[in-house]
């Protein structure tokens, strides 16, 4: 999500985070108490980094982590350093799964390094190493995780849930952003002075691996700018979508 300029005074927007932020809370609370332990999965986006204020200022017992995929841009890589610092010992909890050097490396022997250009095929297999195999790994002992999703996102997360069962990796999965607008995240991301990716100051709404991720310009759906080279209308790695 590109970052949006917010007004200093607006009551209607303060009251409507306020009263959404709330909610939060109360979910948050909640899944700890009836599916712990429980983990929120975070790729240092605008939602992710939202959420990630919540739990640690709030002192909500659920465990951060983060995907390194080992293809992610710099500015990502600064913000998990500024996050870190900004929340002290609390940031240094936040913990990072990297793909299995046997799935990687046998891959790029026989594909390249940037094999995912050449077929949605490889461009998937790619996204198993990187992001879906440690997911399952860093998923593994938990009876929920949480998520930065947000039904404004693509069309495929406008089917999404606050609360489902999540078949493919056998827990519950929350979305606790689901109805909130681009407006109230940057609201609450501005009035709490938190940090977040500068690639969303440049016209990044989507941040991911950096050769499969661009700009957008104003006007383009904000998943546009993830793996541009493939004809298709679906903008997702597998991660929040059942595979077939």
């Amino acid at each position: 999500m590109m970052a949006i300029q917010i007004a200093p005074n607006d009551p209607a927007l303060h009251a409507s985070v306020d009263a959404k932020t709330e909610e939060v809370r109360k979910l948050l609370r909640r899944i700890v108490e009836n599916y712990a332990p429980a983990a929120l999965a975070s790729s240092f986006s605008a939602e992710d980094m939202l959420l990630t204020d919540i739990v640690l200022t709030e002192n909500i017992p659920v465990e951060i982590f983060s995907l390194d995929t080992g293809r992610l841009p710099q500015e990502t890589y600064d913000l998990i350093a500024r996050t870190r610092a900004h929340y002290g010992a609390e940031g240094q909890k936040i913990r990072l799964y990297f793909p299995r050097h046997e799935l990687l490396e046998p891959y790029t022997l026989k594909h390249g390094i940037n094999a995912f250009y050449e077929s949605a095929e490889l461009r998937k297999s790619c996204c198993f190493i990187r992001k879906i195999e440690p997911l399952r790994r860093a998923l593994s002992g938990k009876k929920a995780w949480i998520t930065g999703l947000r039904a404004e996102q693509s069309t495929e997360r406008q089917l999404l849930r606050i609360e489902a069962y999540d078949e493919d990796n056998g827990l519950w999965k929350f979305n606790p952003l689901l109805d909130w607008t681009g407006k109230e995240i940057w609201g609450y991301i501005k009035d709490k002075n938190i940090p977040y990716n500068a690639l969303h100051d440049r016209f990044y709404p989507s941040i991911g691996c950096a050769p499969c991720t661009r700009s957008v310009t104003v006007g383009e759906d904000p998943r546009s700018g993830r793996w541009w080279w493939e004809r298709t209308e679906s903008r997702e790695c597998g991660l929040h979508v059942k595979n077939a």
